[in-house]
């Protein structure tokens, strides 16, 4: 049995994606799961998603803070409902759209009292559903939009089981329940635009939020008050923009309000990238007004470190008592506030810190090990190579680079770390505070790179060629040429005596390191492997790729096919034990396989991301 220990990174993309479930543990969705990370502890509990989904859409917390419901996409939408005072955060009910074909729930919400929920199905039918939802019993649906609107958000008003709001683009609606139906309630005569979110200020006013920086307030469907986040041109402005030309125009997308969250003083709103604006009641015409601005931080470790400022707020969240702001981005970043120490300061312009550290924020290329630190070595399409500590759960270094990292290897010592670039590769010092490069290979686009057990050799994959070179000369020592299409994995033997190689051209090949002659091979042309591994004892092979098969080679013949029922593996791995197998598939799960290879179909499959494992 396999239990998740802590996972590094936040699944982006999801709506209401950050919440709190008490003081001090917030929730969030990562790969295909959802993490109840403890803010002061710092430790994770995890609850994994439902088989065969495809990916987290949307979350929402009853206002009880007992129960969490979770949309899932696959070949029907579902809602899945946890207790989360359950000690194992107990399934409670999985809904669904009945017999209506669904796909996806694009915006969720519990009612004020936590029996009921809404659910806002996607494109393109658009349709509002009402759930009595420990009954799982739909008890009205109503059609919110054409195909060309998209909804974003949906919400209960704070205090009315029976009153529903819903904005999208030049959408915003308000329905009553009643009589088993639900009916529109406000006729929309105003153009309110691309409304973003919004918010309930109170059981009568409803806050929108518009691509153009525009703060829409509304009562019983009527604008009562429209403010403007955007600064207001001054008469230098003015003349700036006299001097512009026609196709440089100040463009209002700068001011998107693309998040709101209310509080017991106001409400918070996102107002631009990295920004976060705090209004405040007022007695006055203005009825509300701005008194603090929060910042996201630059980072320091980038290239450019003005780029995080540049994030989009995805979701913003006050802690139960109000005293902690929380935001998620469109990068996959947590960031916190504490507005207690705000009222302390006088200053205007303050910054959020990050929630516990900065993620990757796209897909990961590399993953890599070592023997001798509890460190995991990752590279991303962002352009960033991180080093993590398994035992502390903390980022211990984080560099970015000028261009994308492809593939990764951490020395057995967990000193040194090579990186694969599209024209280059980096040997690096993992140093206390920095990642320094002190030896450049001339290998191009190398997608696989791996040291020796010894530490005294790597090899790297450029193309169909596998290079090896010595880490003490850095000479290329040897260069095994024989596949015909890229090499898709390396893996040494224990000894370091062999290597062994897979590749998209259907081979495994087992190389002498020593003579660089192939030992043994496997061809079949039918499928194109992806991944590789070796048995401790080195005398067996196992192959993983296209064709939805374990294979088990032994000199050169294939003694056993399991089958995969019709999902592709990507890689596979072998216990130090010799007595599991662990392969990572395409739909990013993780399946535990005893071996020797069992007759039937017989393993234990973990939820672990919401797309393809690059790497295990």
């Amino acid at each position: 049995v396999v239990q998740p220990h802590h996972i590094f990174g936040v699944h982006k993309g999801v709506t209401n994606n950050l919440c709190f479930s008490d003081e001090k543990t917030v929730i969030y969705p990562s790969g295909n799961n959802c993490v109840l990370y403890n803010i002061n502890e710092k430790q994770q509990k995890i609850i994994p998603g439902t088989e065969r989904s495809q990916g987290t859409k949307a979350m929402a917390i009853s206002p009880n803070r007992r129960y969490l419901a979770v949309s899932e996409t696959g070949d029907k939408g579902t809602i899945t409902v946890y207790d989360l005072k359950h000690e194992q955060h107990q399934k409670k009910k999985v809904l669904s759209a009945g017999d209506f074909p669904t796909q996806e729930f694009v915006s969720l919400a519990f009612s004020p009292d936590s029996k009921y929920l809404i659910g806002q199905s996607g494109a393109p039918d658009w349709t509002l559903y009402y759930w009595m939802w420990e009954k799982h019993k739909v008890m009205a649906s109503v059609k919110t939009s054409i195909t060309t609107s998209p909804v974003y958000q949906v919400s209960f008003n704070p205090q009315n089981n029976t009153q529903i709001c819903v904005s999208g683009r030049g959408v915003f609606k308000l329905f009553h329940y009643a009589e088993g139906a639900l009916k529109q309630s406000n006729s929309q005569k105003l153009d309110v635009g691309n409304v973003l979110s919004h918010a309930w200020l109170s059981d009568k006013q409803v806050i929108l939020g518009t691509e153009t920086g525009r703060l829409l307030m509304m009562e019983g469907g009527d604008l009562r008050c429209e403010m403007s986040v955007a600064p207001k041109p001054t008469t230098r402005d003015s003349h700036r923009s006299q001097k512009k030309h026609v196709d440089e125009p100040v463009s209002d997308a700068l001011y998107r309000i693309s998040a709101i969250a209310t509080y017991v003083k106001g409400f918070a709103c996102a107002t631009g990238p990295g920004t976060v604006c705090l209004f405040e009641k007022t007695e006055g015409k203005e009825r509300y007004r701005k008194t603090r601005v929060i910042r996201i931080p630059q980072d320091q470790c980038s290239n450019d470190p003005s780029n995080a400022e540049q994030q989009e707020i995805a979701t913003l969240c006050f802690s139960p008592s109000e005293e902690i702001l929380i935001a998620s981005t469109d990068r996959g970043q947590l960031y916190s506030f504490t507005l207690s120490s705000a009222e302390m300061s006088k200053e205007e312009l303050v910054h959020f810190e990050l929630l516990s550290h900065s993620f990757h924020s796209g897909p990961i290329t590399g993953l890599s090990i070592c023997i001798r630190k509890p460190l995991v070595a990752t590279c991303s399409l962002d352009r960033s190579v991180r080093i993590w500590n398994y035992e502390t759960n903390d980022l211990e270094l984080y560099k970015e680079f000028n261009e994308e990292a492809y593939s990764i290897a951490l020395h057995p010592s967990g000193l040194y770390v090579l990186v694969g670039f599209s024209d280059k590769l980096l040997l690096m010092n993992l140093l206390i505070d920095d990642i320094q490069t002190f030896r450049e290979f001339n290998v191009h686009k190398c997608r696989e790179v791996a040291f020796s057990h010894g530490g005294h050799m790597f090899a790297a994959a450029n193309g169909n060629v596998i290079h090896l070179f010595s880490t003490t000369t850095f000479e290329n020592t040897q260069t095994l040429q024989g596949h015909r299409g890229k090499v898709r994995a390396i893996e040494w033997s224990k000894d370091d005596s062999r290597l062994v190689s897979c590749g998209m051209d259907g081979a495994v090949y087992e190389w002498n390191t020593l003579t660089s002659k192939r030992e043994s091979d496997s061809v079949l042309k039918s499928c194109s492997y992806t991944g590789v591994t070796l048995s401790p004892d080195s005398k067996t092979v196992f192959a993983v790729g296209t064709d939805c098969t374990l294979k088990e080679i032994t000199d050169s013949q294939i003694l056993r096919e399991m089958q995969s029922h019709g999902v592709p593996y990507t890689n596979v791995v072998m216990s130090r034990s010799g007595r599991m197998l662990f392969a990572g598939t395409s739909t990013g799960t993780i399946r535990a396989i005893k071996y020797p290879l069992p007759v039937q179909k017989d393993w234990v499959e973990y939820q672990a991301h919401a797309a393809p494992v690059t790497k295990v």
